[in-house]
């Protein structure tokens, strides 16, 4: 992979006819085509799957989570053992999350103000602190490749006014996280804006010419995901996404399943991050090229067929669904491991598909399928 000098993005070519575009990210730790699906690894690590494995299914970039790893073991413990790439040991891309939906799925334990956040550790009950400066420096001594913003996370259902006083507290925020990114950056890594706003298009609008005007390398749409209907989600991702810069890299976060990513990269979305593969492995739901199955499911007791005939994983090759139920109703830790490894590459293989079909002008047929599937 190659080894950029400063963080890039290049967009090699558009579908015909979508949005979609196939690209490349250049980072200090190697190229990620886009669109890419990023593995989350919360704690520094993905669950239930090794880096040789991830790296085996040619998973470019994953994301790590600023809340978690800096409540334990700590940045700075991070920092003096060599950053997360070394103390993780993985040598290609790491994007750190803000920890701004941490603390928004953690309401009962905080109080925001103009200053920040103030929580308490789930884990411990400790008082912490959270302010736009503290959240960059937290990332930097992380060293991940791509920082986020530290933001607030709107609810859902918000009213018109309240997402207003949430998004400006975001865009305020953001202008604070991008003036202290600067005064330490050292020019290999990249900092992202996130649009905020709720389901609001003016909202939506406005925060995205505020991160515009500031001039970070990426964006991302954030606060969606969040409960909102699914249609909702993809209005919200269909009026935003022409709003931001073409020649920036278009992150939706913490979305979704293969049909959110197929319907968002036809509106112009180049990168995704969700928990969904991982943990729907976890608990027996496998994501399959014939649809989706609980492998717990007493039709598979004494299936000898592979779980995916069109799957070429670890997982598919060797073992029968048979055995797959038999592991997971048994509460084996294998379970979870092989699952996750079919999952993994059902998404990660779907990406390089899609990707090989922007290309080509043939995406709209990924669509249909979509539709199809629909009915």
């Amino acid at each position: 992979m190659a080894i950029a000098e400063k963080f890039g993005f290049e967009i090699l070519h558009k579908d015909a006819h979508t949005n979609a575009r196939m690209g490349v990210l250049h980072t200090a730790h190697g190229d990620v085509p886009t669109p890419v699906f990023m593995p989350v690894g919360t704690a520094g690590a993905v669950k239930a799957i090794s880096n040789a494995s991830l790296e085996a299914l040619d998973s470019r970039l994953i994301l790590a989570n600023t809340y978690h790893l800096y409540l334990r073991p700590g940045h700075e413990r991070i920092a003096k053992l060599g950053g997360l790439h070394k103390f993780m040991s993985w040598d290609r891309a790491i994007l750190t999350d803000s920890g701004g939906y941490q603390v928004f799925s953690h309401r009962d334990l905080r109080s925001i103000n103009e200053e920040g956040v103030e929580f308490r550790s789930h884990i411990d009950g400790s008082r912490n602190l959270f302010t736009p400066g503290k959240v960059i420096d937290i990332q930097q001594a992380l060293g991940s490749d791509i920082a986020m913003v530290f933001d607030d996370c709107t609810p859902y259902p918000v009213g018109h006014a309240d997402a207003e006083a949430s998004m400006e507290l975001s865009m305020r925020w953001a202008k604070k996280c991008h003036d202290h990114w600067k005064r330490r950056d050292s020019g290999a890594r990249a900092l992202f804006g996130i649009v905020q706003g709720s389901v609001y298009p003016d909202l939506r609008k406005r925060s995205a010419e505020a991160l515009l005007t500031m001039g970070f390398p990426g964006v991302a749409i954030g606060g969606l995901s969040v409960g909102e209907p699914k249609d909702v989600m993809y209005e919200v991702v269909e009026t935003t996404a022409p709003l931001l810069g073409w020649d920036q890299p278009r992150y939706l976060m913490g979305v979704g399943t293969p049909e959110d990513l197929v319907r968002c990269i036809a509106m112009g979305i180049d990168m995704f991050d969700c928990v969904l593969p991982t943990r729907n492995a976890r608990n027996g739901c496998l994501f399959t090229s014939q649809g989706r199955i609980l492998i717990k499911n007493a039709v598979y007791a004494d299936d000898e067929g592979p779980l995916d005939p069109e799957c070429r994983c670890p997982t598919c090759n060797r073992y029968s669904r048979a055995y797959l139920r038999h592991l997971f109703l048994a509460g084996e830790h294998l379970s979870a491991v092989y699952n996750t490894i079919h999952n993994l590459t059902f998404y990660l293989d779907m990406m390089r598909k899609i990707r090989e079909a922007i290309e080509l002008d043939f995406f709209d047929n990924w669509l249909e399928l979509m539709e199809k599937r629909d009915e």
